[in-house]
C-alpha cells in the first residue's frame, strides 16, 4: 500500500510520518535503564508521551519491568515463549506450536506481567522465520490485531504501509515460506528495510553489516538519511527494529539514537508511536493530526518477587515476577509453572 488513502495523493506534507521503535527478546533490569534513557521527556506534537514497543521473549525476562514499561504505556507484544532452537523450527511449525508458543506466552504476561490479555495485540516471530499460512492462521486465532515479522525489500522507496490480509499480499517474501492466502481482520506491519552504508539492505537496524564510524554524529546522520526516505516521500511509518544488545557493541549506539529521536521529536508531524496504534489510525486515515487525545495508561500493581525455580533439565533460572512465584519454571506446556 503506498497511501493510507488514494485521495491522499498529492497531500503527502500533511500525512503524519509515524516512527515506530521497537525491540525484541527479554526485558531486563540492564535494558530497561537503556529504554528509560531513550524515550524520557519525549512528547510527541499532539503532547502525549512517546511510546515503543516489545516484542517479549520468556527466558531471561524480568516481568516486574515488563509491568513497569506496560504502565508507562509501552505495547508489549509477543516473541514466543522458547525463542526456537533455531529457523528450522519456526519454518517448520504448525498450527498448535504456534498457538502454544504464543497462546501460553499470553497466559505467562498475563499471570507474571499483570498486563491485560486485550492489550497484546501483536507479535513477531523469532528469527523473522514465518512458517507460510500457519503463523498468520495461529494469529488469528489468537485474536491478534496483527504480525509484524515481514520483512520488505522491495517497497523500499516509496515504502509500504501497513495492510490487511483481507486479500492476497503482493509482498516480497525475502524469508519463505511466506502466505498464499487471505486471512480477513488480520494485519501486516511490514518491516520496511534499512540501507547500511554500502547500499546493502537490512530488516532490523542491529542487522546492519556496514556501519558507519562509530561516532554519535556519523550513526546520526546515517538514522536520519533511513528516516527521510520515508518523510520526504509518501510518509509511509519508519520503523526502528533491533534489539536491546546492539547498544553493547559501543556507548556511541545509545547516544547516536536517543539524538535521532531527539531530531525526529522536533518536527512538527512526526509521532513516535505504536504499530497497534498506527494500524488504530490506518483504519479512520485523516490528514493532520492523527489521535484524538493521549492514550489511557493502565494501572497495574505489582510487587516485585524474584524466584528461583528449576527447568525441566534441572537447570536454575532466576525470575522477577509480579506478586507470587511459581512452583516451577514456567515453560512451553506450563506456562504457569505448576507443579
Amino acid at each position: 500500500m503506498a497511501l493510507p488513502k488514494p485521495e491522499f495523493k498529492g497531500h503527502e506534507k500533511e500525512i503524519p510520518q509515524f516512527i515506530t521503535v521497537t525491540f525484541d527478546d527479554a526485558v531486563t533490569a540492564l535494558n530497561y535503564e537503556q529504554y528509560q534513557e531513550l524515550f524520557g521527556n519525549l512528547k510527541n506534537p499532539d503532547n502525549c508521551e512517546v511510546r515503543g514497543c516489545f516484542y517479549v521473549s520468556h527466558e531471561y525476562t524480568d516481568y516486574s519491568k515488563v509491568n513497569a514499561l506496560y504502565n508507562e504505556g509501552h505495547e508489549i507484544a509477543l516473541h514466543s515463549i522458547t525463542h526456537g532452537a533455531g529457523t528450522d523450527y519456526w519454518r517448520n511449525a504448525d498450527v498448535e506450536i504456534l498457538m502454544q508458543e504464543f497462546g501460553q506466552q499470553i497466559d505467562i504476561l498475563e499471570t507474571f506481567a499483570k498486563i491485560d490479555r486485550r492489550h497484546i495485540r501483536g507479535m513477531r516471530l523469532p528469527f523473522l522465520q514465518i512458517s507460510g499460512n500457519n503463523s498468520f492462521i495461529a494469529a488469528k486465532r489468537l485474536g491478534l490485531l496483527y504480525d509484524s515479522s515481514w520483512p520488505t525489500q522491495q517497497y523500499r522507496n516509496p515504502a509500504m504501509w501497513p495492510y490487511t490480509l483481507d486479500y492476497l499480499s503482493l509482498q516480497d517474501c525475502q524469508i519463505p515460506p511466506c502466505p498464499t492466502v487471505s486471512l480477513p481482520g488480520l494485519w501486516e506491519n511490514p518491516m520496511v528495510s534499512w540501507v547500511d552504508n554500502e547500499g546493502y539492505s537490512c530488516s532490523m537496524l542491529d542487522g546492519c553489516i556496514f556501519l558507519p564510524p562509530d561516532n554519535v554524529q556519523s550513526l546520526f546522520e546515517w538514522m536520519k538519511g533511513n528516516f527521510h526516505r520515508h518523510y520526504d516521500n509518501n510518509r509511509a511509518p519508519f520503523g526502528m527494529y533491533l534489539h536491546a544488545a546492539w547498544f553493547g557493541r559501543s556507548p556511541n549506539y545509545l547516544k547516536a539514537f536517543r539524538k535521532f529521536l531527539e531530531y525526529a521529536n522536533s518536527l512538527p508531524d512526526v509521532y513516535i508511536t505504536t504499530p497497534s496504534a498506527v494500524i488504530q489510525y490506518m483504519k479512520h486515515p485523516n490528514l493532520g493530526k492523527p489521535f484524538r487525545g493521549c492514550f489511557k495508561k493502565p494501572q497495574s500493581s505489582c510487587k516485585p518477587v524474584t524466584c528461583a525455580l528449576a527447568k525441566t533439565n534441572g537447570e536454575m533460572r532466576y525470575m522477577t515476577v509480579c506478586d507470587k512465584c511459581p512452583e516451577v519454571y514456567p515453560w512451553l506446556g506450563n506456562p504457569l509453572g505448576e507443579i
